[in-house]
């Protein structure tokens, strides 16, 4: 066998991942500057919740259905591909209703467990949205079966542009009300959203089935018998569960801020008020920056799965080191920068980014710069928990995550309980449990793998680049940046560190021509690189 590398796939919803975090970043924003610290706190309550119960739709169901696709059409079997797409359809129908009714119901319950009542508001208004987001599930996982992505990176765009244009509106309409209001009105934008995407991802699906795209109806490999639908939804079960689990590492770390951070902080002498504000500046200013590397860091996940189950299924162990391999540069090349410039220049990123909210923003510096410390960690372990689910180990990356959610909440209960540290402790605590994380899976997967990773290539390289990176970072943010005090030398630092980072991973060959042009327009983007003399 030799498909498609994961690269391609991971690119087209690497690049849908950054905009919808760019425009989640856009609608963030104005929204703290509209509802402060104190809405954001009751968003944010509300928020985690939601994500977490989504996991599966939005991770596990997808991933799963992909897996099992995709084995399918590398044998053949076109038709029983398809078949796990409607019965999977039915399967997500039911888990909505019952997730969205029971969250409807449950929402004061709720909120009064997670010690902020505020919150109730905006848990009703974000009901809805798990009633469509698990429609939409079925139709990604089908198309990534196919390693075809622009299907799930559209709806995922639509998705957002709708969220961000609704839940602004409503915030602002809604503010004269209460804040409370003002942040129900942002979460219910979360519902709306979906409602776009589905639409659109079907109207996707009719017109390829219309046109006869891909082969939906093509008769199954000779002697091929399909399995009872009792086996392939106990199947889709069986991969889903601990794909959500194993995926889910950054909502995982979320909710145990959600469990800890509140309670703890009123232990040791704050108000429920002043606890409120500290966790908006930890989840509503800090946590939102993490999100764009994490977004793509998923993207990487998502997509090894399918190219990594294919070469699985028909035995290409070089085809399927190949994609192990770069999986983990992958996950360096995009986690290694991330990490350091964040730690570098986090109180110009804040008030870049939060320029009227300049008190609430400065108190979330120490937490950006203890989180960016473990978006590398992040990146690989997302990577491997994609590569141990292609090879239809899902519950072994559940032992990583299960292991780092320990180590997180052990380290945040503790530093949390330092006043002097308050919030910036469950900041350190989520990069320990996501270095935890991603040190499990590794291991997991070395050990089944057993792939030879050119250490030099995937680690080395990649670090050499991003030291660079981070020298002219500090050059334009600490030389310039000392006399001339701007938010315009913050976004010309940045975008030097991009190009001086892309230049250099490409100069020396941490990225392989090869490698380049499998990204889309990736032969135009290599003579364009060529001409500019970064290419040879």
């Amino acid at each position: 066998m030799r498909g498609k590398t994961f690269i391609k796939g991971a690119a087209v919803l690497g690049f849908a991942g950054l905009l919808v975090q760019i425009l989640g970043a856009v609608f963030r924003i104005p929204l703290a500057n509209i509802i402060g610290e104190e809405g954001m706190g009751y968003y944010q309550t509300a928020y985690p919740i939601y994500i977490f119960l989504l996991v599966f739709s939005t991770n596990g169901a997808p991933a799963a259905i992909s897996k099992m696709t995709s084995e399918r059409i590398a044998q053949g079997n076109y038709r029983e591909a398809h078949r796990i797409f409607k019965i999977s359809f039915i399967l997500m129908i039911i888990i909505g209703i019952i997730t969205s009714a029971a969250v409807f119901a449950g929402a004061k319950s709720i909120v009064s467990f997670f010690g902020d009542p505020g919150a109730y508001y905006a848990m009703i208004a974000i009901a809805p949205a798990l009633l469509f987001v698990p429609i939409m599930a079925v139709f990604r996982g089908y198309f990534q079966g196919y390693q075809i992505m622009g299907p799930t990176a559209g709806s995922q765009l639509t998705e957002q542009v709708v969220r961000v244009a609704a839940g602004l509106t409503l915030a602002v309409v809604l503010v004269p009300k209460g804040i409370e209001y003002a942040a129900a009105g942002a979460s219910g934008a979360g519902s709306i959203g979906p409602v776009f995407g589905t639409l659109f991802i079907l109207a996707v699906y009719m017109i390829v089935k219309k046109n006869r795209v891909l082969p939906f109806d093509k008769e199954n490999t000779e002697g091929f018998k399909g399995d009872s639908g009792k086996t392939i939804l106990a199947r889709l079960a069986g991969i889903a569960i601990p794909i959500t689990i194993g995926v889910s590492i950054f909502p995982i770390m979320n909710l145990v801020d959600l469990i800890v951070v509140m309670r703890r902080l009123q232990d040791v002498g704050f108000s429920t008020a002043a606890a409120n504000g500290l966790y908006g500046q930890l989840s509503g200013y800090a946590g939102p920056i993490i999100n764009i590397p994490q977004a793509m860091a998923l993207a990487v996940s998502l997509s090894l799965v399918p190219a990594v189950a294919a070469a699985n299924s028909v035995g290409d162990k070089p085809f399927l080191d190949q994609n192990i391999k770069l999986g983990l540069r992958t996950a360096l090349i995009i986690g290694i920068p991330c990490s350091l410039g964040l730690m570098i220049i986090p109180k110009q990123i804040i008030h870049l980014i939060y320029p009227l909210q300049a008190e609430g923003a400065d108190a979330a510096v120490s937490c950006l710069f203890w989180l960016g410390a473990g978006v590398v960690f992040i990146c690989v372990a997302q990577a491997m928990a994609g590569i141990l689910q292609g090879l239809g180990r899902p519950m072994l990356s559940v032992f990583g995550i299960v292991a780092g959610a320990a180590v997180k909440y052990a380290v945040s209960y503790i530093l949390i309980g330092i006043k002097a540290l308050n919030v910036s402790g469950a900041a350190i605590g989520t990069s320990a449990g996501l270095l935890t994380a991603a040190l499990v899976n590794m291991y997991f997967v070395n050990r089944i793998a057993k792939t030879n990773h050119d250490l030099r290539l995937a680690v080395a390289k990649p670090l050499m680049c991003g030291v660079l990176m981070t020298g002219v970072v500090a050059i334009i943010s600490f030389g310039v940046g000392f006399f001339i005090q701007s938010r315009i030398i913050t976004v010309i630092s940045v975008g030097a560190a991009a190009f001086t980072y892309a230049a250099a991973l490409i100069r020396t060959g941490t990225i392989l021509p090869d490698e380049i042009r499998t990204l889309p327009k990736g032969d135009k983007l290599y003579r364009l690189l060529t001409k500019l003399n970064i290419a040879e």
